[in-house]
């Protein structure tokens, strides 16, 4: 037996998480470029995502794939509705769904990326030196979904306040927080 047949096989047995991990890449190389992580990679993705899952798992898989992919869209979905993120982002998250079938596996994920969001974030404030400005949009935001609890109001005061605040292309975090959790449990091996 030769050191390249267990290699190939796990290569083919983790191969939904390195097309994952290749269109997340993508989609946060775009993101970074141009601030938002378009259709024609999330959409095929969330699809392709129930397909595979359809073929190699079988209607079970489809169920675990639609449920995982509807976990990604629940979690970014708030912030999408009061103007806090981009339609393409929660599209993202629902593609890595769709691929994984797994609901926990997709939150850890998640929440990973929650983590690397929060420290571009502060990096990104603290390369511009910009406290001040973005602790009183914190508290600003912070104070108008306390109070206004109205996603439709909340979206159009975030429109208003988007030119003057410091924008996270968020697929960024997406692709980096999934690519090591999935590092770390050991997908990508």
């Amino acid at each position: 037996m030769s050191f390249s047949a267990p290699l190939t096989e796990s290569w083919l047995q983790h191969f939904s998480i390195w097309l994952v991990t290749v269109a997340l890449v993508v989609a946060a190389v775009i993101d970074g470029w141009k601030l938002k992580v378009p259709n024609w990679l999330t959409l095929p993705m969330i699809v392709g995502g129930w397909v595979y899952c359809g073929a190699t798992l079988g209607w079970p898989g489809v169920g675990w794939s639609l449920a995982a992919t509807a976990v990604g869209l629940a979690l970014l979905l708030p912030l999408y509705a009061i103007g806090g993120m981009g339609a393409g982002d929660v599209k993202l998250l629902a593609g890595v769904g769709a691929w994984l079938a797994s609901p926990l596996t997709l939150t850890y994920a998640f929440c990973v990326s929650a983590l690397i969001g929060g420290v571009i974030a502060v990096g990104m404030v603290a390369y511009r030196k910009a406290w001040d400005k973005h602790v009183g949009q914190f508290r600003a935001i912070a104070g108008e979904i306390l109070t206004i609890r109205d996603p439709n109001r909340l979206s159009v005061i975030a429109a208003q306040r988007k030119s003057s605040m410091l924008l996270l292309p968020y697929g960024i975090p997406i692709a980096i927080g999934s690519i090591l959790y999935f590092a770390c449990t050991g997908m990508l091996i």
